[in-house]
């Protein structure tokens, strides 16, 4: 259990809540926590407490969009807010974050419903790293639509990378998948290649943590390599994600940070050093895989396809409709 922001924002760093989805859930139930013991005497200083608060959570990961998307909304219930009781915005920020995990529920089901179209009875699917229900707050992005897949009676097989340097893929994506009934099989990281030269894989589907305005996506390092891969062997790549992974303020890939991080993740398995003391060590934690790679993007709102600007348009339109209307 986390009972501080200081709890919540180890947990992010640590990775223990990783998934930019579940990232971003979790970003807006620290922000509601870091404020259930503010005082409530001077609003001024309950703003500046709330400020400080966000400034903590945004602080923990730079590439995961959906950290940054949770504490705008959170930003926008204190401001509608803080002219009223201080008492009542602190349940009303409790209010938000719960009806933010509720809400990615139900759009990685959405998700699901829209892309498991793309899979055909008796394929094999390879995913890398982990977009299933542990990344969000259940269902799963890429994992969604094979289970939506599956769920639909079709049979669905999947290949999962082991994902180094933190094997999301072995840990949780094959766990997750056992747990389901989907029958999965573990390859190396560097096994992709010959497999789809064999004629054994059929599609790919991984998430994302960012994705730009032209359709560039950062996702889990490695996650571009399988893209080329795909690509050379004329096998379609997908991403699925919500339209919160989508940063329509960056044009291009470019412009997504990509974190880097401690050496003892490459270096160290379970504790024990498997590299001599000493070697020098990059752990780029994300790649971005340039929109042309990517064969669609599929959304709660529908499947883009290139132009993917003019598509994530149409969807933002089509989701400020149903917001209006509700």
């Amino acid at each position: 259990e986390i009972s501080s922001v200081d709890e919540m924002c180890d947990a992010i760093r640590r990775l223990v809540v990783r998934g930019a989805p579940a990232i971003g859930v979790a970003a807006a139930m620290g922000i509601a926590l870091g404020m259930q013991d503010a005082p409530e005497d001077d609003a001024a200083r309950f703003a500046d407490r709330f400020e400080e608060t966000c400034q903590r959570i945004c602080g923990t990961r730079p590439t995961a969009v959906n950290l940054f998307w949770a504490a705008a909304r959170m930003r926008s219930v204190f401001q509608r807010g803080l002219s009223g009781s201080l008492s009542e915005l602190k349940r009303r920020l409790v209010e938000e974050a719960c009806r933010m995990e509720r809400e990615d529920r139900e759009l990685c089901e959405r998700i699901g419903a829209q892309g498991e179209v793309l899979l055909e009875d008796g394929e094999t699917v390879l995913t890398h790293c982990n977009a299933g229900g542990l990344a969000t707050a259940g269902y799963g992005t890429a994992l969604g639509v094979i289970r939506a897949a599956v769920e639909r009676g079709k049979d669905i097989r999947v290949v999962a990378d082991e994902t180094r340097p933190l094997n999301q893929g072995a840990r949780i994506t094959c766990w997750e998948l056992q747990k389901l009934g989907i029958p999965v099989t573990l390859i190396p990281d560097n096994t992709a290649g010959v497999l789809m030269r064999r004629g054994e894989i059929h599609k790919v589907v991984v998430g994302a943590d960012r994705i730009a305005a032209n359709g560039d996506t950062a996702n889990k390092i490695g996650t571009y390599s399988v893209a080329v891969l795909a690509r050379y062997h004329k096998i379609p790549f997908y991403v699925a994600a919500p339209l919160s992974t989508i940063d329509r303020a960056l044009q291009s890939g470019a412009e997504i940070p990509i974190e880097e991080r401690n050496s003892d993740e490459v270096t160290h398995i379970g504790g024990v050093r498997i590299a001599p003391e000493g070697v020098h060590v990059r752990n780029i934690a994300f790649d971005v895989t340039p929109h042309h790679l990517i064969t669609g993007i599929i959304t709660e709102n529908g499947i883009a396809a290139a132009p993917y600007q003019d598509a994530f348009e149409d969807f933002f339109l089509r989701q400020a409709g149903k917001d209006v209307a509700q």
